[in-house]
């Protein structure tokens, strides 16, 4: 492992730590694999507020529509056997579809371009005012007409993913959840993850959380529901570890994958782009894809009634990283994209030397906390309360052992000052000279606050 990269997978969970404490979350779950491998893995905060149970990264979360990239994966490998094609027809498979539905190509359907709604025209399943649906509710909303004309635009639709759920199990004579886990979950050697809920006694489950608003306080949100026929488009359940060593073996460059890189490739090809999206984003056969800094991804995101969850590669770095949130609000999308900005910055600018790495650590005042983080010659000053950490980072040249010159910052900050540590008699740094400002230790800081306010 690169030395950049052990010292970007030292500073993540300290930001995460961070962020879990200043937006109030209930727990996140992390989890960065390198080449299919686990090189980070780490839990925040509780699996239930209700019991103030730690969690745990064996914790299983709902992981929602990451459910589609499995769903695609398994109608690929269907397609390897030659028991199926990608133009083939819904209705070639299912009877009883709506004329125009059943002339959707599977290829439509995995790429959400056959125009079908989204949810149906009660989706109160995502409000928890009603079950999901089952195979005969579904089949009856099978047999309406699509909102739009399929090969149009890129339309989201869950239903569309049940009805690639009952192609497969035309296909292979079998139950989806049956034949997914013994062909897709199994074979690719996921030991924390089912295509559907509820888990089994004894698996360690995260519990969902609703917002704070409007009560004012969060309410546990079970999640344990089964997801019925729309299992392929919502129902997995996983861990943050489980779905990084997956999602890596997507990427077409993956040594090891249940799927040929023909088919990889083709998964993450780009088949629309959403033109009504403020950042540039694009989907596959059941991939979603972007960019986050410089580098471009693949991956998918889920949301339950309890739970938010990201999970995206950078194809060709060997690199995946997956964020489980167990709140409706969650922020694992913002969150993830952080984290490609810390590896892509710690990849540009290289890992701490012996000159600068007495610098590291988070230091505060009374306006702000400061993570200063050294990076080969020179220091970055970030801000952990940011969405992406380094934005409009102060840097500091290290002149000397414990003194530096702001080489770098924006108009209104401390462009051309000094920055210096202070180390107390046992030859630790006890607090941060930065500009004219003095930077204390969290306990430091929150001494002086009681000291000179009270409380």
């Amino acid at each position: 492992m690169d030395n950049w990269l052990k010292a970007a997978l030292d500073y993540i969970p300290r930001w995460l730590e961070y962020q879990m404490r200043l937006t109030d979350q209930p727990g996140c779950a992390v989890a960065v694999a390198l080449k299919g491998r686990i090189v980070l893995e780490q839990a925040f905060g509780v699996a239930d507020i209700s019991t103030g149970r730690r969690l745990t990264p064996r914790h299983r979360f709902r992981v929602a529509s990451h459910s589609k990239s499995f769903t695609s994966a398994a109608v690929f490998k269907l397609r390897q056997a030659g028991r199926l094609r990608l133009d083939d027809a819904a209705g070639r498979y299912v009877d009883g579809l709506h004329p125009v539905v059943a002339e959707a190509t599977l290829s439509q359907l995995l790429s959400h371009g056959a125009g079908l709604i989204r949810d149906g025209e009660d989706a109160g399943q995502w409000q928890d005012r009603r079950p999901f649906l089952g195979e005969s509710e579904l089949r009856a909303a099978l047999r309406e007409p699509p909102v739009i004309d399929a090969g149009t635009r890129l339309k989201y639709s869950n239903h569309g993913f049940g009805l690639v759920g009952l192609i497969i199990e035309a296909v292979t004579g079998e139950p989806y959840c049956d034949w997914v886990r013994r062909e897709i979950v199994g074979a690719a050697r996921l030991r924390e993850t089912e295509p559907d809920g509820p888990a089994a006694r004894g698996v360690k489950v995260a519990r969902g959380h609703s917002r704070a608003l409007p009560l004012g306080r969060r309410l546990i949100v079970p999640g344990d529901n089964p997801t019925n026929a729309l299992a392929p488009a919502t129902g997995f359940m996983s861990t943050a570890s489980d779905l990084a060593r997956f999602f890596a073996s997507l990427d077409p460059a993956a040594k090891t994958s249940i799927l040929t890189p023909a088919s990889r490739r083709e998964m993450i090809h780009r088949q629309w782009r959403d033109v009504h999206a403020g950042a540039e984003s694009h989907y596959g056969h059941g991939i979603m894809m972007g960019k986050a800094g410089d580098w471009e991804w693949f991956g998918h995101a889920g949301g339950f009634q309890s739970c938010h969850s990201r999970t995206i590669v950078v194809p060709g770095r060997g690199l995946a990283v997956s964020i489980l949130t167990n709140a409706i609000d969650g922020p694992a999308w913002a969150w993830s994209d952080a984290l490609i900005h810390i590896l892509q910055t710690f990849a540009g600018r290289g890992a701490a030397t012996a000159k600068t790495r007495d610098w590291a650590g988070r230091w505060w005042s009374l306006w702000r906390t400061l993570d200063f983080v050294p990076m080969r010659d020179h220091v970055l000053v970030g801000d952990p309360a940011l969405a992406v950490p380094f934005t409009d980072a102060s840097e500091i040249a290290v002149n000397k052992r414990d003194n530096g010159t702001i080489r770098r910052a924006t108009g209104l900050a401390n462009f051309a000052e000094q920055a210096r540590l202070v180390r107390g008699g046992d030859g630790r740094v006890r607090q941060i000279w930065f500009g004219g400002t003095k930077y204390l230790s969290e306990k430091g800081m929150a001494a002086e606050l009681k000291r000179k306010y009270g409380g």
